[in-house]
């Protein structure tokens, strides 16, 4: 047994039923016997029993199946004692002469080596009776568990004490609790323990100089770092380095006190963003405006950020933020002209364009000196609806779209800051969404500045009904993102976490919170009354001293300023307001265009407003683009098999001079690659195409992370091409898209939905951006939705892009029937807020990916792409489709022979779109009714191809008509084109022509599930459609 080789200098005693017992050092080790001796009685069995059961209990490390290997280390040691662990060669020379069973004591310290132990001579122990004499010193092993108790302390403090940090200002969310006390103990030290000098570990750095001070000191200045006014959280990220540089930052002595000049830098600041508020609502006491009133401390924060990140080499700061504060960030941060400002409290006449937005939704991009770096910089803040959160991808889109096009890699150029509420940052998912995309290398922003203005209310919600977590801001630990809680009427404290956060993000790249813990000194709004809601809240803010008067007092006790320093700075700025109200009543109008977050210098007027430049493209062009992206990658480059038979079916095209979907997109991007403009697809699966059609990123099959890209390789001056997979979501990279589109007008931005029906996931985007944002903001944006559309019997889900409401948002007067001029189409484009396609051929796709760049302006492009027809025998088009000369057709006429020879003939006209063309054309043969039915495809449904429908329906003045939809009649596109179809028969005095539905009928789904009722919805739309003939 195990114990057996330990006791090799011990004698054996037999025992009754069955027992041998071996008596060692360790213990008495029992053995199965083989007989019982007869010199034992039953009453000294009992006892000697007791003992080693007893004894066993005292050596707990030897029970189990650990026998084997201590018996096979002991016989290791007696051979040679060098060849064991040094806490094994301790243990088992201290067993020599230790009472059998007690040579273990359970350690409190990992076990410490010889040499931890000196004599009281001075030198090493090397005997037994040294050796066990140093090991149980009461003494010395006293003062190491004391010293780990101090470490336990000082990682206690960074774990935990952002919890007792007085963050509070009105000091209704207080913790009372006694550290103090829980010290002594919790680590059993007593009063006089306070001034023992302990040596501070390497993980602190609260000595500054010193390497060891007293513990009363220790707490001191823990207390003062980590609960006072600044809770620090940042100890749940996985990364040393970053755990001491935050350390550092708020640790070191004296690191966060602030110069005479600094202190009245603040001052002023803090001065210039409550006199503003303070004149708003003299001057519009009953307006809205979301003031500031509570939380004025954001601005010199927003500032502290800005300068210090001017000053690390940033030239662009891209800002996003909700309402509250808005018009104080753009008057103090932006320095937009307060003018400008008032002139929206003033409802001036618009002089340009544009429907226009509530003053505190609206953005503006400007460029100014900054004072501390002496450098200039450039400041955007964007525009944004009432939908909380929603601007968070925008924003992050166009700030990687700005470092993308400087060639910004690592982010030292172009940063983006982005403002939040606290219930808004805790309860929007698109927050979270953004988040994960912050380190996607496609994604990526390399850091953000987020700011919470944390009132400890969400309009009338108390935080405990507003979340679930600790704090608003626990959603950024997912990211590794520090977070620095602060109380915002500490304003030197504010200061300073602005600054670490600015330094953080420019030594890491990587996002990092400010959570400004203050009040909100109105209601929701500053006619709303909150004391119906929270009346103690309320009655406790309507007590409080507001944060400038609180600062300036303490200023003035510490002789920085005096009483009339600070009267004559109040006075300054409520001159400078006085004069700029003063101009404001001199003007008769504003204009949209000052309020834009994105201009486009240079692009605007550069071209004729109602010409197209052409989309059509050289053969050569087409040969070239189609023979690169059909070879395989060059050798030794592995791909998958059926990726060789892609590419082979591919050429085989090309020969032929035809193209499928998957060519016409690459010949699409590949020709504007090759004029410079660059080309960005985005979305889930994009890279390969959910139906394994596009395969524009080709994987090496036996070595992993390596890829080839064939539309990267296609000219060596061609412009970049990016292609990449998304995270799972909708809502926040479709927004990230939309902002990437609206930096640079000459790139060929697209997000592509998994399905179609995704779409409604990113619904805000789409709502309060896309289609609207030309109105509200006067901003343009040539972003194209690619939304895989079709009823192919694939259930509810997998079927409809819902047509209807995108078509239900395209701003279309369906009662008049337009002037019809040479410049129509164009004038047609130019007006709509977005554009609505379904193309049913290749080559018009092509010239519609290509007519987003030609146009002289840009407009949302929203395409219902096919499913089945990537692969559909019919759906190819000729090269001669694609060559100069030729362009996107809006309206495909019927041109097959038997209906152009007899037009007369005809009896009726069936209009569609999308991919039911294909069905429908199968299903007239099979009938017979090639020269009776004219089938006629409306490729662009917004705006209406009113001439071209015009022109046709003349052709067959006889023929009745029915718009046929594979959607449900309350879906599709059905109650967005009768009433333009009815215009245009009113337009030729054909009203009393007869114009029917052929479709499915309602539904509240989109599609069936069911095979079976599938295949006869479509029997029945055929027979509805072809009914009477």
């Amino acid at each position: 047994m195990y114990r057996a080789a330990l006791a090799l200098k011990s004698g054996h005693q037999r025992l009754l039923n069955g027992l041998f017992l071996q008596h060692g050092r360790f213990g008495i080790v029992i053995q199965q016997r083989l007989q019982p001796t007869s010199s034992t009685g039953p009453t000294s069995q009992s006892a000697t029993q007791t003992a080693i059961a007893t004894r066993v209990v005292q050596e707990p490390f030897l029970n189990g199946s650990s026998s084997i290997y201590v018996e096979e280390m002991y016989k290791a040691w007696l051979k040679d004692p060098n060849s064991v662990h040094k806490s094994w060669d301790i243990f088992f020379r201290v067993s020599e002469t230790a009472e059998p069973g007690h040579a273990y004591r359970s350690p409190t310290m990992p076990a410490p080596t010889i040499a931890s132990y000196p004599s009281l001579s001075g030198r090493t122990p090397t005997t037994q009776a040294e050796i066990r004499s140093a090991v149980t010193s009461s003494d010395s092993l006293r003062d190491i568990e004391d010293h780990l108790s101090v470490q336990a302390i000082i990682r206690s403090y960074q774990i935990r004490g952002h919890y007792f940090a007085k963050l509070d200002p009105l000091e209704i969310n207080v913790t009372n609790f006694d550290r103090h006390g829980a010290w002594l103990r919790v680590h059993q030290f007593s009063e006089k323990d306070m001034d023992r000098v302990f040596k501070l570990p390497n993980t602190t750095f609260i000595g500054g100089n010193e390497s060891v001070l007293p513990l009363r000191e220790i707490l001191r200045r823990l207390e003062n770092v980590y609960c006072r006014h600044i809770g620090v959280e940042y100890m749940f990220i996985n990364n040393l380095e970053q755990c001491q540089w935050i350390r550092q930052k708020f640790e070191t002595p004296g690191i966060m006190d602030l110069n005479v000049e600094k202190k009245k830098t603040l001052l002023a600041r803090l001065t210039r963003s409550h006199k503003f508020e303070e004149f708003l609502a003299k001057k519009w006491s009953s307006e809205k405006r979301f003031g500031l009133e509570g939380c004025e401390v954001l601005i010199p924060s927003m500032k502290e950020v800005i300068d210090n990140s001017s000053v690390l080499g940033i030239d662009s700061i891209v800002m996003g933020m909700p309402h509250r504060g808005r018009l104080n960030v753009l008057a103090n941060v932006c320095r937009k002209p307060l003018e400008q400002i008032f002139a929206q409290f003033n409802s001036l006449e618009p002089a340009d364009e544009g429907s226009g937005d509530v003053k505190y939704h609206l953005g503006m991009s400007h460029e100014r000196l900054n004072r501390k770096s002496n450098r200039n910089i450039k400041l955007a803040l964007v525009a944004n609806p009432s939908h909380l959160e929603a601007v968070d991808p925008v924003v992050q889109g166009k700030t990687r779209a700005e470092q993308f096009y400087l060639g910004d890699v690592q982010g030292k150029k172009v940063m983006s800051i982005l403002l939040h509420g606290d219930a808004a940052f805790a309860g929007q998912g698109v927050v979270y969404e953004t988040f994960h995309l912050s380190e996607l290398p496609d994604y990526s922003t390399h850091g953000t500045v987020h700011i919470v203005v944390n009132n400890q209310i969400g309009f009338t919600t108390d935080p405990r009904e507003a979340r679930s977590s600790p704090y608003c801001t626990d959603v950024a630990r997912v990211v590794n993102a520090p977070i620095f809680h602060v109380n915002a009427d500490d304003p030197e404290a504010v200061v300073h976490v602005s600054k670490v956060a600015a330094e953080w993000r420019a030594k890491f790249g990587k996002d990092v919170v400010i959570d400004l813990v203050c009040y909100r000194r109105n209601g929701h709004n500053e006619i709303d009354e909150p004391m119906f809601t929270q009346p103690l809240m309320y009655t406790k803010i309507r007590s409080t001293t507001p944060a400038v008067h609180k600062y300036a007092k303490k200023l003035i006790s510490e002789n920085v300023v005096t009483e009339d320093y600070v009267k004559q700075l109040w006075e300054k700025y409520d001159n400078i307001l006085t004069e700029a109200y003063k101009n404001t009543e001199k003007e008769v109008k504003m204009y949209n265009r000052d309020w834009l977050d994105s201009p486009w210098h240079g692009f605007f007027g550069t071209r004729p407003e109602h010409k197209c430049d052409p989309t059509g493209v050289d053969e050569e062009t087409i040969n070239h683009i189609g023979t690169k992206f059909s070879t395989p990658p060059p050798d030794p480059f592995k791909i998958h098999p059926g990726l060789k038979r892609i590419l082979k079916a591919r050429m085989e095209m090309v020969n032929n001079r035809q193209i499928d979907w998957a060519l016409a997109e690459a010949l699409a991007f590949g020709s504007l690659l090759k004029e410079g403009i660059h080309v960005r697809l985005s979305g889930q699966d994009v890279e390969r195409g959910t139906f394994s059609h596009r395969h524009h990123v080709l994987h090496h099959q036996t070595m992993d992370k390596s890829t080839y890209r064939p539309l990267c390789h296609l000219y060596p001056d061609q412009a970049p091409y990016t292609v990449c997979n998304s995270s799972l979501s909708e809502y926040g990279v479709l927004g990230f898209e939309l902002g990437f589109s609206m930096t640079n007008p000459n790139a060929l931005v697209m997000w592509e939905a998994q399905f179609g029906d995704f779409n409604n996931t990113a619904q805000c985007i789409i709502d309060q951006f896309i289609c609207s944002g030309q109105a509200k903001w006067v901003r343009q944006s040539g972003l194209v939705l690619l939304l895989p559309h079709g009823m192919e019997g694939m259930g509810p889900e997998h079927s409809s892009a819902r047509p209807e409401r995108f078509l239900q948002l395209c701003a279309v007067d369906s009662d008049e029937f337009p002037v019809i001029d040479d410049y129509f189409p164009l004038k047609q484009l130019h007006d709509m807020n977005m554009i609505v396609a379904n193309c049913s051929t290749p080559a018009n796709m092509f010239h519609i990916l290509r007519r987003q760049i030609a146009l002289p302006f840009r407009k949302p492009l929203v395409v219902f792409t096919p499913k089945s027809l990537l692969r559909h025998p019919q759906c190819k088009s000729g090269f001669d489709e694609l060559l100069p000369g030729t362009e996107f057709r809006r309206l495909y006429p019927d041109e097959t022979e038997p209906i152009k020879s007899n037009p007369s003939g005809v009896k009726r006209i069936i209009l569609c779109t999308g991919k039911v063309y294909y069905e429908l054309l199968k299903e007239r043969q099979q009938r017979g009714l090639d020269d009776k039915v004219a089938i006629v495809r409306i490729e662009q449904l917004c705006p209406f191809p009113f001439d071209l429908l015009r022109d046709e329906l003349s052709k067959y003045p006889d023929a009745d008509l029915i718009w046929t939809q594979e959607e449900h009649k309350n879906q599709g596109y059905w109650s967005h084109v009768q009433p333009l179809i009815q215009t245009t028969l009113k337009h030729l005095n054909m009203e009393s022509k007869n114009f029917n539905y052929a479709g499915r009928a309602v539904s509240a789904s989109p599609a069936t599930g069911n095979k079976h009722i599938h295949k006869k919805e479509i029997e029945k739309l055929f027979a509805d459609s072809f009914s009477g003939l």
